[in-house]
């Protein structure tokens, strides 16, 4: 069965399900990027089954160039002639491939995947994207939600079936041996709605001057935090270090304590899932997501906004660091390992539809 995977092939994420679906019995999988590919679809899509528009879609929406890529991506699709298209973050791709299924010919029937702000945060901009998401939740015949909290918003939008489970780890990372324990770690993108001033704000209040932070990844606000970490006087005691390939990224997930992350607005983030994993103490941001991972000074610690970490809550976590990590550790390896998730996922696309998986 050919099934066609539309989305940012520059992202790790997609690349995943990439890996994922290429493992499936019986599926020819093909890929659709905005942008380019990471080299690691090589080994799981053939370059001859492959589309890259090469455009630079923007989170913050306003993507003509994109939308002029339709027509180029109709034509392909319909070569293709695929009997599912499955669509990844859905203000963006999902919408591409619902206007070419509603108006440019292309056969076959949609599968949706939310990202998180696509569902938590783009909507609520206009009536125009609220409109745009209402109609590509309700053309697709099953969606998946990686939170339960955006899929109760994705079926207050229109979605008919929703499959709640996370973007989670291919294998779980071998047990940390030491942990140095005032290092911080944080990773997300350095970007508004990632918050990552308050990542900053928050490691300067510190009770420990020893403390040690390493800010991963990049962004827009680049060079503005970096100036923020002088004002605030430990730009010797932070780290950028960009962004890091998976092998990096583990070392320091490994080595580290803590963990920070205090977005705005998110769904289950897998970089939160990888720290667990790492058995890195999550310090998480006061949403609604976040707490479906974190009990609150059990096995955590969530942080109200503008509320610092105490060192009295630091250390009553900090004392059990053991038990908390081989805690997170087990609920990642019953919950979070993605390729049980994305066998049950394809066993109801089979029960949707079984004469698509007839050769």
């Amino acid at each position: 069965m050919r099934y066609v995977l539309l989305g940012d092939g520059d992202s790790p994420h997609l690349l995943k399900w990439a890996r994922a679906l290429a493992a499936q019995p019986g599926l020819e999988l093909w890929a659709a990027s905005s942008r380019g590919f990471l080299p690691g679809f090589d080994a799981c899509v053939p370059p001859a089954r492959r589309l890259a528009l090469q455009t630079q879609p923007r989170a913050g929406g306003g993507n003509v160039a994109l939308l002029q890529q339709l027509p180029r991506l109709a034509r392909w699709l319909r070569g293709v002639d695929a009997p599912w298209v499955h669509a990844h973050y859905l203000t963006s791709h999902g919408l591409l491939a619902w206007l070419a299924m509603r108006w440019l010919g292309v056969r076959g029937r949609l599968v949706g995947s939310a990202w998180g702000s696509d569902i938590l945060v783009t909507p609520s901009r206009n009536v125009v994207l609220r409109w745009s998401t209402r109609r590509v939740l309700s053309a697709c015949a099953l969606t998946t939600s990686d939170s339960q909290v955006m899929a109760r918003r994705m079926r207050e939008l229109g979605a008919r079936e929703v499959m709640v489970f996370p973007f989670g780890l291919e294998a779980m990372p071998a047990a940390s041996g030491h942990k140095a324990p005032h290092l911080f770690f944080a990773n997300r993108g350095l970007e508004p709605i990632y918050a990552p001033q308050r990542v900053l704000d928050v490691f300067a209040a510190l009770p420990w001057p020893d403390a040690q932070l390493v800010v991963a990844n990049d962004g827009s606000l680049t060079a503005a935090l970096k100036a923020r970490a002088v004002a605030l006087g430990v730009s010797d005691r932070v780290q950028f270090v960009g962004r890091l390939d998976a092998s990096s990224q583990a070392r320091w997930y490994a080595n580290a304590q803590w963990y920070l992350s205090l977005p705005q607005s998110d769904s289950v983030a897998v970089s939160v899932l990888e720290a667990m994993a790492h058995g890195c103490l999550p310090l998480l941001s006061d949403l609604p997501a976040n707490r479906e991972l974190v009990d609150d000074g059990v096995n955590g610690l969530i942080l109200a906004k503008g509320e610092p970490p105490t060192l009295q809550r630091l250390q009553a976590l900090g004392a059990q660091a053991d038990n908390v990590s081989a805690r997170n550790r087990a609920w990642v390896r019953e919950h979070a390992l993605f390729a049980p998730c994305v066998n049950a996922f394809m066993q109801r696309l089979r029960t949707l539809d079984p004469t698509a998986f007839v050769s």
